[in-house]
């Protein structure tokens, strides 16, 4: 007679030892960033394209940062190993954090015309409707999905290449202390549903999901703003942007391998240990009150 579902699943999870680098633990670290007035418009290397997609993704995080906490929360109770649980407390206020301070960020653009509010909106309506189709198991293998895509993009996008340094020095440090700590808890989420027994078919197939419905949501969002803020017809920009995204230096082009690796059975968010950047990053950008 076979084992009931659940008791596959308690075997499995007690079979799973994280590969998590002992005493890795993120840390909570509360910023007081201040958006300057006369900050330039295109604080990103003064182009449309690079400075609206970082503005973009920032109006989705307040929402979708919500939507990761409660998916890794509902899971919470069920957790017995204490450095994960406290790895746990430290994630929710790690995202915590970020979402306050990108809701601040949001408004302050907002304030300057850069319409967020809409998009934001948008976002979260999405995040609502996941909620109540997906499992909560679906729903914490989309968090885990989107962790796995924001850490490769904080590690191989933000803090390998010369992003922050391109960026306007009063707002690049809001970057670096979120992509800092996006490295901090990256495996927080997947730790979470291996050790409560996810499928491997979930967490795999939300990966695609994820692969079509982020870029997606984004380029979306990217053109609306390039819309509204009459550079949808900026060819130099566009084309700029593509090529530091897919050609020289192909940021994205050169996290593919990194992104592919998820699909492995064996895969962790270990595997790409980015701790001596991220500790260069913190002393580079991170006042020493808040390093930790």
């Amino acid at each position: 007679m076979n084992a009931p579902a659940s008791q596959i699943k308690k075997a499995n999870s007690a079979q799973y030892r994280s590969a998590t680098p002992p005493g890795q633990m993120p840390v909570v670290r509360s910023p007081d960033f201040n958006f300057p007035d006369d900050l330039p418009r295109y604080w990103w290397d003064n182009d449309p394209v690079k400075t609206l997609l970082l503005a973009a993704l920032s109006s989705s995080f307040p929402p979708g940062e919500k939507f990761f906490i409660d998916s890794v929360r509902y899971y919470q109770d069920q957790i017995t190993d204490p450095e994960l649980k406290k790895a746990i407390r430290a994630f929710i206020g790690q995202e915590a954090h970020h979402s306050k301070e990108h809701k601040l960020m949001n408004g302050f653009l907002e304030e300057r015309g850069v319409g967020l509010a809409r998009l934001e909106r948008e976002v979260q309506w999405f995040m609502d409707r996941l909620r109540k189709r997906f499992t909560p198991e679906r729903q914490l293998a989309h968090t885990v999905a989107v962790e796995h895509f924001t850490a490769l993009m904080a590690e191989e996008f933000l803090l390998k290449f010369d992003a922050l340094d391109e960026m306007d020095p009063r707002i690049a440090p809001v970057w670096a202390w979120h992509a800092i700590e996006e490295s901090e808890h990256k495996a927080v989420a997947f730790d979470v549903y291996k050790s409560v027994g996810g499928s491997e078919f979930i967490r795999v197939t939300e990966m695609m999901v994820v692969s079509v419905v982020f870029p997606l949501f984004t380029t979306i969002h990217l053109v609306q703003l390039m819309k509204a803020d009459g550079e949808l017809g900026n060819l130099k920009s566009w084309l700029g942007a593509l090529n530091y995204m897919w050609g020289k230096p192909g940021v994205f082009r050169k996290l593919m391998p990194s992104y592919l690796k998820y699909y492995s059975p064996k895969f962790h968010p270990w595997d790409n240990d980015a701790r001596e950047l991220v500790e260069k990053a913190k002393k580079r950008w991170l006042p020493a009150s808040i390093r930790g």
